[in-house]
C-alpha cells in the first residue's frame, strides 16, 4: 500500500488506521504500507524500515514492540513516543548526507 491515506484529514485518516489493523488482525496476512507520517508508520507496524534516497537502500529497521491490538489509548502511550522520536532521529541522521533517507516503509 503506498500512501493510501497521504490525502485525508486527519480524523479520518486515524480512523482508517484502527480500521487497517482490525482487517490485518483478521486476515493474517503480510501488509507492506509506505508511508511519509512518522506516528502512523510506527501505530500500523511491527518494525519500521527506513530507506535512504536514491539508490534506496534500508538505512535503519526499527522493531515496534507496541502491544495488540492497538487502539485509540496506543497514540497515548510513552512508548509509542519513544518510537516515534527513534525513527525521527534515524531519518534525521541523514540529513547531513547526501543520501538522506527519504521515509519509513511499513511492513
Amino acid at each position: 500500500m503506498d500512501e493510501p491515506f497521504g490525502a485525508l484529514d486527519e480524523m479520518t485518516r486515524e480512523r482508517l488506521n484502527l480500521e487497517l489493523l482490525q482487517i490485518w488482525e483478521k486476515a493474517g496476512s503480510t501488509i507492506v504500507f509506505v508511508t511519509h507520517s512518522i506516528p502512523e508508520a510506527v501505530f500500523l507496524s511491527t518494525r519500521v524500515v527506513v530507506m535512504s534516497a536514491r539508490p534506496g537502500r534500508v538505512s535503519a529497521v526499527i522493531p515496534v514492540d507496541l502491544p495488540q491490538p492497538r487502539g485509540v489509548a496506543t497514540r497515548e502511550d510513552p512508548r509509542f513516543f519513544e518510537l516515534v522520536t527513534t525513527v525521527r532521529e534515524a531519518l534525521a541522521l541523514g540529513h547531513t548526507n547526501p543520501r538522506a533517507p527519504a521515509a519509513p516503509e511499513v511492513y
